[in-house]
């Protein structure tokens, strides 16, 4: 690394961790430059861990370059690397929803704390159905006061909810799926022989122009991923299914795409679908363990029709151990791992203490950014299709190893020399977005379309990423592009 730390400071060891994880060489984080000393609040290196996951996908275009050229050097500031951690963009005239819906939270139970994520409808369904009791902040308190947390966490995941109880960083190692996440990877990576050549080469000052990335995820890892490939200049079309929303989020992480919806129960969707898979680079997913199985793409059948993939997938607790499967999000997986309870200690606190930003999601999401690079190193270099896993409960135990004070000022919040000055026309106004979250020499980050509301693309618009209106920016052949 080209820069002095602070003594204690967590983001060498970060980084290294990262880049071993990744299979980078060790000698490339060489090439990175870190500025600033800033951190934000936490008794975790949360601003270590950013800067870390950002440069750590700058660093693997840097890589990807340099099989063909000059591997650049690569930037990262610390204030802007916690910036992005929160959101990257600043309405000009109207207001982002609200990001909780108002149940949701942490709430006293007899015996802890228990956290309820009800933003989805049919979640905050289940969770009202167990507590029997009206959708009021409230009643719900009443209603959970005088049970214990886990049994509270076991109902209302077996309704189809979404809960996690408040566990001490002990109790976590302790637990079954603590051991059965500790010895997993940080990023599990398999590669097998691909089926053809690949004749697309990187351009140098846009990175991944001709590369199609297809995104069957949500809040929130998945899509920071594929923002940042958007960035790089690849074609990234967000499936969603019908109904679901995101209304805080989606002005913040569709930059740079297209979103449209498929229902995979329906006979025709599921053909163009699978025209999509067969035709994309890379595949980005975040359902839980199983559940492209059940619907009939499991990672067998995927391969079938798209032997050359780069298959990014993520989960929230792990892929192996009694909670492979299970619903979580970065909120409750802070309280499960004991993040929170680790917070209430460092702050003396009567309640949870998370972290500043959901560190989880946005740490994963460039670890798979930066996974999907290395997949696309792989095929370049060794003609290899590559298959890459993670989850935030891994994430979390990187984060939770270097636990201990951060040196250095703390994060002094948005200003507005952090945000370019262009206007940025999204689906709900103008607005500005925050200046690019890392500086690869060159190549430097860029997003040919402002962000865009879930299904904003009609379906049948997109019958193929090749050809109108989806096709990209760039004009190489398809023969020359994908090797066909």
């Amino acid at each position: 690394m080209l820069e002095r730390h602070a003594a204690g400071d967590a983001l060498p060891s970060i980084l290294s961790e990262v880049l071993a994880a990744l299979a980078l060489p060790p000698d490339a984080g060489e090439r990175l430059t870190v500025t600033g000393a800033e951190n934000l609040p936490s008794c975790f290196p949360v601003t270590a861990l950013a800067t870390a996951a950002i440069g750590a996908a700058g660093l693997a275009v840097s890589e990807l370059l340099g099989l063909f050229g000059h591997a650049p050097d690569v930037r990262v500031d610390r204030h802007l690397a916690s910036a992005w951690f929160g959101t990257s963009l600043r309405p000009c005239g109207w207001t982002i929803p609200a990001a909780w819906d108002p149940i949701a939270g942490d709430y006293r139970t007899a015996d802890g704390w228990i956290r309820l994520h009800t933003n989805a409808p049919h979640h905050r369904a289940a969770a009202l159905a167990v507590l029997d009791c009206p959708g009021e902040r409230d009643t719900v308190a009443a209603a959970l006061a005088g049970k214990a947390a886990e049994p509270l966490e076991a109902a209302i995941l077996r309704a189809g909810g979404c809960a996690a109880a408040m566990r001490s960083p002990e109790a976590w190692q302790r637990l079954d799926q603590g051991q059965a996440v500790r010895v997993e990877p940080l990023v599990s990576i398999a590669a097998m022989s691909g089926h053809r050549p690949s004749l697309w080469r990187p351009d140098p000052a846009r990175p991944l122009a001709g590369i199609r990335v297809l995104d069957l995820t949500r809040i929130l890892a998945g899509p920071v991923a594929t923002r940042f490939l958007a960035g790089l200049g690849a074609e990234v079309l967000r499936i969603d299914p019908p109904g679901w929303n995101e209304p805080s989020l989606a002005p913040d992480i569709t930059l740079g795409k297209r979103c449209t919806r498929l229902d995979l129960h329906r006979a025709a969707d599921r053909r163009q679908f699978e025209t999509l898979l067969a035709e994309a680079d890379i595949l980005v997913h975040g359902y839980r363990p199983g559940a492209l199985d059940r619907v009939g793409y499991g990672e067998a059948g995927r391969r079938v029709l798209n032997p050359d993939l780069i298959d990014v997938a993520l989960c929230a607790y792990g892929w192996t151990g009694p909670w492979a499967g299970r619903r979580g999000f970065d909120s409750l997986v802070q309280m499960a791992t004991g993040i929170a309870a680790a917070g209430q200690r460092w702050k003396m606190a009567d309640r949870p203490v998370p972290l500043p930003v959901q560190a989880l999601d946005h740490a994963t999401g460039y670890l798979m950014a930066a996974a999907s690079l290395r997949g696309l190193i792989a095929r370049l270099r060794d003609g290899q299709a590559v298959t890459a896993k993670l989850s935030l409960a891994r994430t979390a135990g990187l984060l939770t190893d270097h636990a201990g004070g951060a040196p250095g000022s703390a994060f002094s919040g948005y200003q507005d020399r952090d945000f370019a000055p262009e206007i940025e026309h999204t689906a709900w106004g103008h607005a500005l977005r925050l200046h690019g979250l890392v500086r690869i020499d060159g190549a430097p980050l860029r997003w040919d379309r402002p962000a865009c509301a879930l299904g904003s693309t009609e379906a049948a618009q997109v019958r193929h990423f090749a050809g109108a209106p989806f096709s990209g920016a760039s004009t190489r052949p398809e023969e020359v592009r994908h090797g066909r």
